[in-house]
């Protein structure tokens, strides 16, 4: 049974978008690697900026310093 698991910030996911996600890593793994999607287990998980950094700063910095500029 494969596993995906999906990491995003969460910065307004839609509902629509979690399902497009949803669908189209399960669509993957059945057209790459042939796995059967009815036991493709994928989840999303949803990462507050606070707790995320990329390049050694905060995300929630880098999203407001990007605002000033």
């Amino acid at each position: 049974m494969p596993y995906i698991n999906i990491k995003i910030t969460d910065e307004n996911v839609s509902a629509a978008q979690k399902a497009a996600l949803i669908k189209g890593a399960t669509q993957l793994l059945v057209d790459v690697l042939h796995k059967n999607p009815a036991t493709t287990l994928v989840v999303i998980d949803e990462i507050n900026t606070d707790n995320w950094g990329v390049g050694g700063k905060v995300v929630t910095d880098l999203r407001r310093e990007a605002l000033k500029t």
